[in-house]
């Protein structure tokens, strides 16, 4: 394929970019945290690789059960700090706000409102895309079981319809009522340590309130909306499939709902490309998370979950080629196709307006424009948090998810509150 300079030379009439030199040979390591768009993200920069004079572009990817943050430090140890890395909100730009690049005059900052900002109000993070979750459902499947999801906005109307289900297995030709995965030993922790905590920050609350997870930062737990959080957990254990629940790893956990043996599944958007791969042909929606009986819950949550960063160590050349791919990614077509059609997600800029062909994506693209959503929180928690502290208590509670265990929940989540505030 023919290549041409940095983004065209009609691109950096339009965008106001440097172009790189033919003879500079630039190769940029991108540090990437997603394994399900792992394959579409390395054809993206292989394209852009080909097309752009001088610029290489390698992706590595770690992710899905793997510590992310920790394979990162250790490249920075080894003096390995990646050209473009990933963070995910506060506790981690805590951790390497030495090295990010600022990027407030980047073109691209026209087209969103979520970039990730430092506390100067200096935009330093692109947002890799909106992702989200709710409780995910077999169209299909509620539909024999004569379940109205629009109804399923309490937690009482919730435990009733999973009951109901429960009762009508064999006549749906389902294992379970929901696929959900809480292990440790599985790589799984995150689904209950980092989305499924979410519920307890964010639900029933205006879309950018981060009242309850400052407080939980400062060691302040409310209660009764922690009681009411663990018996939510209790209800979405007590119908999952066991041993996918304590033992299972991703694959296991998804598998279960394409082969259409649970109705449904605790997952969020980004499961969009797995399940095509799959081969999954039926109809699947979201709901909202009703944790309690307080209020109708229909908000599904939504956030920019992950940023890019630039490392302001890297040279020059090495940093405007970075700038220069991120805005291919967002004023190219092949940069649109990549982040809906290839990579399943839902972009961050509004420019894009490419509709999704996922179900899951499909259904925050219809949340968003709604409104009455919920924020996602675990990122407002210290780095490592989730997988350090929180993932080994939803661990234990999947052992034993008894009328006991949501007390010891309780008591451990909030002592883990009482620990972050000493810090």
């Amino acid at each position: 394929m023919r290549k041409f300079l940095t983004l065209a030379l009609a691109a950096v009439m339009i965008l106001g970019l440097a172009a790189i030199p033919a003879s500079a040979e630039v190769e940029l390591v991108l540090y990437n945290n997603k394994v399900e768009i792992s394959e579409p993200l390395q054809n993206i920069a292989k394209l852009y690789s080909d097309k752009t004079e001088g610029v290489t572009i390698k992706v590595e990817s770690v992710g899905g059960g793997a510590d992310y943050s920790g394979n990162l430090t250790a490249k920075h140890t080894a003096d390995q700090l990646p050209d473009i890395f990933v963070i995910e909100g506060d506790g981690d730009y805590g951790l390497w706000k030495e090295f990010v690049t600022d990027l407030s005059e980047e073109k691209w900052n026209e087209e969103t409102t979520l970039a990730y900002k430092d506390p100067e109000g200096k935009v330093v993070g692109f947002p890799v895309a909106i992702e989200g979750f709710g409780l995910g459902y077999n169209v299909e499947l509620l539909k024999k079981a004569d379940i109205d999801p629009a109804t399923l906005t309490t937690f009482s109307a919730l435990k009733a319809a999973f009951e109901k289900i429960d009762g009508m297995k064999a006549d749906l030709g389902i294992d379970s009522v929901l696929s959900m995965a809480a292990s440790v030993s599985g790589g799984t922790w995150w689904v209950a340590g980092h989305h499924n905590f979410s519920v307890y920050l964010g639900a029933g609350l205006e879309f950018t309130d981060t009242s309850v997870a400052d407080n939980f930062n400062k060691g302040i737990v409310d209660e009764a909306r922690m009681t009411d959080y663990a018996n939510y957990v209790k209800l979405l254990f007590d119908f999952s499939d066991q041993t996918v629940l304590t033992t299972g790893n991703y694959d296991a956990q998804l598998a279960a709902f394409a082969n259409q043996k649970a109705v449904f599944i605790h997952q969020g958007n980004w499961t969009d490309p797995s399940f095509r791969s799959m081969n999954v042909e039926f109809e699947y929606d979201y709901i909202s998370h009703p944790m309690n009986d307080a209020m109708e819950y229909k908000g599904l949550y939504l956030f920019a979950p992950s940023y890019y960063v630039i490392n302001n160590k890297a040279s020059e050349e090495k940093i405007q080629a970075a700038k220069d791919f991120m805005n291919f990614l967002v004023f190219s077509e092949e940069g649109a196709n990549y982040m809906v059609n290839e990579a399943g997600m839902v972009p961050a800029f509004k420019n894009i307006t490419l509709e999704p062909a996922g179900g899951f994506s499909k259904a925050l693209v219809r949340a968003n424009a709604a409104g009455g959503n919920f924020g996602v929180y675990f990122g407002k928690l210290p780095a490592g948090t989730g997988q350090s502290k929180l993932a080994p208590i939803f661990d234990v509670f999947a052992q034993d998810h008894s009328e006991e265990g949501v007390k010891y929940l309780v008591n451990d989540l909030t002592k883990l509150a009482t620990e972050l505030a000493g810090q």
